[in-house]
């Protein structure tokens, strides 16, 4: 679980072997198949708990309300909600290709948390999320990068460049940024689960207020380029 404070995104069909052998061969050439409906673009949240809405019912985790959002705005997008609770940067790379599936537009992009509650290398967490980036930006894909904190546990030079690693992220990629998905609900009980890590509803809304206002200009530009 993420310790600070989001895929999914049948028919059975008859044998053709075992069809009726009496069935008159024109029977197979009727009318012609109608056309799968087109895909909708995508938003994907690639994440961990934050994103995967960790002790929230589905509906009010944050991806959900941005669809909401979206859904408002008049915009035919979908969001994929791809957050897996306890997720590292790591696990986040090692499942981009399938969480990429489809015509995604933008990745919302919110790893990190549990790299830094497990106090693992910040070298080893920035290459992990330049190489997500890259291979979303080199599908076309725009990047919203959201930051995290470290907790103070491994010292104030760790929080200071756990925190630097993100800025410079953005910086290199020249990607769209975040710099804490949290702000205003970190550290405030009334905003908070009872473990004081996990944002309740209300947090929750206003971390998909936040996502939204870098979020919306992006789906606006992603359409109109295609």
């Amino acid at each position: 679980m993420v310790m600070i404070g989001a895929l999914g995104i049948g028919a059975c069909q008859r044998d053709p072997a075992t069809r009726d052998a009496a069935a008159p061969a024109s029977a197979a050439v009727t009318a012609p198949a109608a056309k799968a409906p087109a895909a909708r673009p995508r938003v994907v949240a690639l994440g961990d708990s934050l994103t995967a809405g960790l002790g929230l019912t589905p509906e009010l985790a944050w991806p959900a309300l941005v669809q909401q959002k979206i859904s408002a705005a008049g915009l035919d997008v979908e969001v994929v909600n791809a957050g897996v609770s306890g997720d590292t940067t790591a696990g986040g790379l090692r499942r981009l290709d399938w969480a990429l599936d489809g015509d995604v537009k933008v990745l919302v992009l919110e790893l990190g948390a549990n790299d830094g509650l497990r106090g693992l290398p910040i070298d080893q967490m920035r290459d992990n999320l330049s190489q997500i980036i890259r291979m979303a930006k080199g599908r076309g894909i725009t990047v919203l990068l959201c930051g995290m904190e470290a907790p103070p546990n491994f010292g104030p030079e760790y929080t200071r460049d756990f925190r630097k690693a993100f800025v410079e992220l953005a910086e290199d990629h020249d990607i769209a940024f975040i710099p804490f998905m949290l702000t205003g609900v970190a550290g405030d009980s009334a905003l908070n689960q009872a473990d004081g890590i996990h944002p309740n509803e209300e947090g929750t809304r206003r971390v998909a207020d936040l996502i939204w206002q870098s979020l919306q200009p992006l789906i606006t530009r992603a359409l109109a380029t295609t």
